[in-house]
């Protein structure tokens, strides 16, 4: 098969391109063609071989897929050849999807939602079930006020289209361009809730725009300085859902201080406690609200044909928040 190899930890010049051999699938896995593949900050942190990086396993990058069951296991259940499928693979495939093939437990697969394409239901399985996680665990209610970081992202707009989708609009978020702000303003946002973050007192602002005090949740969806805000702006035993585990020592200080309750997203966790069915199960959800119209499927921008050059530049427009409020999707033929 046709692969992107990671050849080591650095920058994008550690890409190239490979022949490696057909995955072999065990009775519990299908293997799956792979039509297209989308991108995600958690690929360049990989690579750059953060934290993430130690879930490796194979050299072979990239964590979601759309594409067409080729075989399946004896021990699978509910597919079979040339059934249209997604899945959230993240490092429990045989390898990564920036590849032709892959290898992988049924439990963490689902049809393919029906009417989308390859290319827009590859941009799903991460983001929606990162943002899926965090929506049923905040249990947030339609007057409670939340900030949440990184609106415009793939999370970000997939988690207001879940939140706005069921009754809540006391929702405020942050943008660093104008590309950013239409988007969310696409997703129904008002623009006095889309706050540029480049300007001072972000913090104070957001309160003066909340217009009632403190914020009852502050979400993190993108780490480093901006976590901090989302911990200033939430009040007292209030609630805190960070999804990056990037925030800053400030970040925690803050959220002490405040007898914040926090809590922890991570996909990882329920391959970690081996409870697969979770992905598949939590996916077919999400195509439900997809098939009945009650959220809409995220923006993609296709950057190109499996290649080596190709995953650079999506990393490179990850790395410099290019995407503008699109998901990166790459085809393989």
């Amino acid at each position: 098969m046709q692969a992107i190899v990671l050849n080591g930890f650095g920058d994008t010049g550690q890409f190239r391109e490979a022949e490696l051999p057909m995955p072999v699938y065990r009775e519990n896995e299908l293997l799956i063609e792979i039509k297209a593949a989308a991108f995600n900050p958690i690929d360049y942190q990989m690579r750059q071989g953060r934290r993430e990086s130690q879930h490796m396993h194979s050299p072979v990058l990239g964590r979601e897929l759309a594409g067409i069951v080729v075989a399946a296991g004896a021990q699978t259940k509910g597919f079979r050849p040339g059934d249209k499928v997604i899945a959230a693979a993240g490092s429990k495939g045989s390898n990564g999807t920036y590849a032709t093939h892959i290898a992988l437990n049924y439990q963490m697969v689902a049809p393919l939602p029906a009417a989308l394409t390859f290319t827009t239901a590859t941009a799903i399985p991460s983001a929606g079930l990162t943002a899926w996680q965090t929506f049923q665990r905040i249990h947030a209610h339609p007057e409670e006020r939340i900030f949440l970081t990184g609106g415009a992202g793939a999370v970000g707009s997939f988690l207001i289209k879940l939140l706005k989708a069921h009754g809540s609009h006391q929702l405020f978020t942050a943008a660093g361009n104008e590309q950013s702000k239409a988007a969310l303003e696409i997703l129904g946002l008002p623009a006095t809730h889309i706050l540029d973050y480049r300007q001072p007192n972000l913090a104070q602002r957001l309160l003066d725009a909340g217009g009632q005090g403190y914020f009852d949740w502050g979400i993190d969806i993108v780490g480093g300085s901006i976590s901090e805000t989302a911990a200033e702006v939430i009040g007292l035993n209030k609630g805190y859902a960070d999804i990056t585990f990037l925030g800053t020592s400030r970040t925690r200080e803050l959220l002490f201080d405040k007898g914040a309750h926090v809590i922890n997203i991570s996909n990882y966790a329920y391959a970690a406690a081996n409870q697969l069915s979770w992905y598949g199960q939590n996916l077919r959800e999400l195509a439900t609200l997809l098939n009945n119209n009650v959220i809409t499927p995220p923006a993609v921008q296709v950057v190109g044909r499996l290649s080596a050059d190709i995953v650079r530049q999506a990393h490179i427009m990850m790395e410099n928040n290019q995407t503008y409020g699109r998901k990166l999707v790459m085809t393989m033929e």
